[in-house]
């Protein structure tokens, strides 16, 4: 047993390394990024969090990590993901702060550009979610109608809290865009309405009072009990250009805590919130 958990560190710490000098989209600056915060034992139960890690961005790995476990939610949504890029985040999160997570990938593009790899074989990108808990009943669902740029959802059923719940993350399509997020979103709500317990992790790039959201207000809140579809409701901005386009959405789910966390490692803050027991 300890030669067992012995040879494991030992092969942690050597992927490390070879993470860190020959990752594809790991920025050159990944092997003197700033000491990480002190090692995390265990998820905050009941806490959720959705991320638009920002692509094409040279952004360390190393440092979204250690932003993610500063905060150690058990469900983490990620937008803009390349496949590459969430498997060395979830491995630092292992090996450097003792967080342990499941992954399933939304990919909906095979991008070379963004992602690297070898032009006959791109990375994949799209969404990511990673869980604390295991994730079953994946499904993976390319919008009709992607705009500019191919978009699309997906769900997972895991644990929140000690009870099953079906979890959504989605990246609607990109500003000026009106139409093609509407019937997105008339795609999402459908499934969503299925499920009596769920949660919506996304970048829906369109703002509270925008009317094509108009089907998602009507299955869920925002994990803000003060943000509404509405001039009257009051949303704290999660961009840089102080909008609010990034949603915690809950369907059969109290919140108890939500905040929007301000990072410099991309052009969205981190969206953070604490769930009432369910």
């Amino acid at each position: 047993m300890v030669l067992g958990t012995s040879t494991r560190l030992v092969a942690g710490a050597m992927t490390l390394v070879c993470m860190m000098l020959i990752g594809p989209s790991a920025p050159s600056d990944a092997l003197f990024a700033r000491p990480p915060v002190e090692p995390v034992r265990d998820v905050v139960p009941n806490r959720v969090m959705t991320w638009n890690i920002c692509n094409p961005c040279a952004e360390s790995d190393v440092d979204r990590a250690a932003e993610i476990a500063r905060h150690a939610p058990q469900v983490i949504g990620l937008q803009e993901a390349c496949v590459g890029d969430v498997e060395r985040i979830r491995d630092y999160l292992e090996y450097l702060h003792g967080l342990v997570y499941h992954v399933e990938y939304g990919s909906v593009l095979r991008s070379w550009g963004r992602c690297g790899g070898v032009p006959w074989s791109p990375g994949g990108f799209g969404q990511a979610v990673l869980s604390a808990a295991p994730m079953t009943d994946r499904v993976n669902v390319e919008y009709p109608d992607g705009g500019s740029e191919d978009r699309g959802y997906m769900g997972v059923t895991t644990s929140v809290g000690g009870r099953s719940v079906r979890v959504f993350i989605t990246h609607l399509a990109q500003r000026q865009q009106e139409a093609v997020r509407a019937a997105q979103v008339d795609v999402l709500a459908a499934a969503v309405a299925r499920h009596d317990r769920a949660i919506v992790l996304g970048d829906f790039n369109a703002v509270p009072e925008s009317p094509e959201l108009a089907p998602m207000w009507k299955l869920a809140t925002d994990a803000d009990p003060q943000c509404r579809p509405s001039l009257a409701g009051t949303c704290t901005p999660t961009t840089d250009w102080r909008s609010k386009f990034d949603y915690i959405f809950l369907r059969g789910i109290n919140p108890l805590r939500h905040r929007v966390q301000l990072t410099s490692y991309s052009d969205h803050d981190m969206l953070l919130a604490d769930l009432k027991p369910i």
